[in-house]
């Protein structure tokens, strides 16, 4: 298990590797989907009580960190089979 920024954890064997809160199985995206969500801190500390505001707050944290990296989109090719006269070819497209 590693720890990231003091309270998130990467642990492919908790929650199928996604970032959780020190090693629970509560993860950083279901925190962060309350919060998009409208709800407040308070009503979430209701709903899992073993977290605390500085759970939320790494939580927040980690995500302004993740968004202040450069992201780059690549192109994928397109595998479309097709049959010309009944034989079938492979093409691929950008």
């Amino acid at each position: 298990m590693e720890y990231l920024i003091d309270r998130i954890t990467l642990d492919e064997k908790t929650c199928n590797g996604k970032p959780t809160i020190r090693g629970k199985r509560i993860t950083v995206q279901t925190i962060l989907e309350f919060l998009a969500a409208g709800d407040s801190s308070e009503e979430i500390l209701a709903q899992y009580p073993s977290l605390t505001m500085e759970d939320i707050k790494a939580c927040l944290q980690f995500a302004t960190e993740l968004m202040k990296r450069t992201y780059v989109i690549n192109a994928v090719a397109h595998t479309q089979i097709s049959s010309s006269e009944g034989t079938p070819y492979v093409s691929s497209l950008l």
